[in-house]
């Protein structure tokens, strides 16, 4: 198959990890791909590296169709246009009559703006909706999408590149200054208000002394966290962006997901992978990632008392933490791999319409 890829996020985030994993696998399977992206972005760049041709497109918001000429020209003679972004979706009216299949993923688990206008980006420009989760498509129910037209494929991760170095924990505990005793918690996630990283913070209090924090990520509340951070005396190490994540989440005890919303939760699938417990939000997906007392913890979002007690259980049992980590290292081997997403999306692009 030939398909075209849209996406024009300029940052690295959740989607575009499971973009440039798609790529990867649909490269492996001799599929034909190309990507219509913002040069500068990170997903071009990795694209590039896997020999997919990228069509520079970008797309400013969703009445930006400056880019629709692109998008017509690159779909010409593409079997699948497979739309990743809300913005990228916005775009698929204008791709009606070309003769190719199209696909959105939805990867948000709040109920899209209810109207004419989402009913018929879902349930006419596209001929199928791909949900990340089994909550992502209640909520697409729920804003009127027909629920015949959407197809649940999670997320996976690429479990070959979930693999930490063997020093990796020992030198990024010195580097945190972290004791072999210290239980640290880690979140993986954009320094956003939707991420909860100042639910956790309000947490710490109940979670105890024993806790250490390290947050891995960047973003717009990074100052305001800083302070509260040190206005509440929490050790809070911030590392900004980091390309090392495996080696990050092997060098702490526990993974937190204190998330408001979320689709599925990729950085829980990444720290299942590798053998760390999660606390997490009984959000979005995360409620079906996450099986609680089993894998990890779920708590009740922005409840600070509830993540701070589930986090001060764990960090008093270390048993319970391995015992939890094997658990969730053979729920993400067995259910949420790259091969098992690319399966799923193959099998939508192959749909009859």
């Amino acid at each position: 198959m030939r398909i075209l890829h849209v996406d024009p996020e300029r940052r690295w985030g959740g989607g575009e990890v499971q973009v440039a994993a798609l790529l990867r696998e649909l490269v492996r399977r001799g599929h034909e791909s190309v990507l219509a992206a913002a040069p500068d972005a990170p997903i071009a760049r990795i694209a590039s590296g896997l020999g997919v041709r990228v069509v520079p497109c970008a797309i400013a918001n969703d009445l930006d169709l400056r880019a629709v000429p692109t998008l017509r020209a690159s779909a010409r003679g593409v079997d699948v246009v497979h739309l990743h972004t809300a913005r990228a979706h916005a775009m698929a009216p204008w791709l009606r009559g070309l003769g190719v299949r199209l696909v959105v993923t939805r990867r948000m688990d709040y109920v899209p703006r209810r109207g004419p206008w989402t009913r018929h980006l879902y349930n006419r420009a596209v001929d199928r909706v791909i949900a990340i989760s089994d909550g992502v498509r209640a909520a697409l129910v729920a804003a009127g999408v027909d629920a015949a037209r959407i197809r649940v494929v999670p997320s996976g991760i690429e479990l070959d590149r979930c693999v930490p170095a063997p020093d990796a924990r020992a030198r990024l505990r010195r580097a945190w200054g972290a004791t072999d005793e210290a239980v640290v918690a880690i979140v993986v996630g954009a320094l956003e208000t939707r991420k909860g990283h100042a639910t956790l913070l309000a947490a710490a209090a109940a979670a105890g002394r024993a806790l250490r924090y390290v947050f891995c990520g960047a973003g717009s509340q990074e100052g305001a966290l800083r302070e509260v951070a040190r206005a509440r005396g929490v050790p809070v190490e911030f590392l900004g962006f980091r390309s090392d994540v495996a080696d990050c989440l092997a060098a702490a005890d526990v993974a937190v997901l204190p998330s408001r919303h979320e689709g599925l939760g990729v950085a829980a699938l990444e720290a299942m992978a590798v053998s760390r417990p999660v606390v997490a939000s009984r959000v979005g997906g995360l409620a079906e990632v996450v099986e609680d007392g089993v894998t990890g913890r779920l708590v009740p979002p922005d409840d600070p008392p509830a993540l701070g007690a589930a986090l001060a259980t764990l960090a008093a049992t270390p048993a319970t933490r391995a015992a939890m980590g094997d658990a969730g290292r053979e729920r993400v081997r067995a259910r949420y791999s790259s091969v098992a997403m690319a399966d799923g999306t193959i099998a939508c692009y192959l749909e009859p319409p």
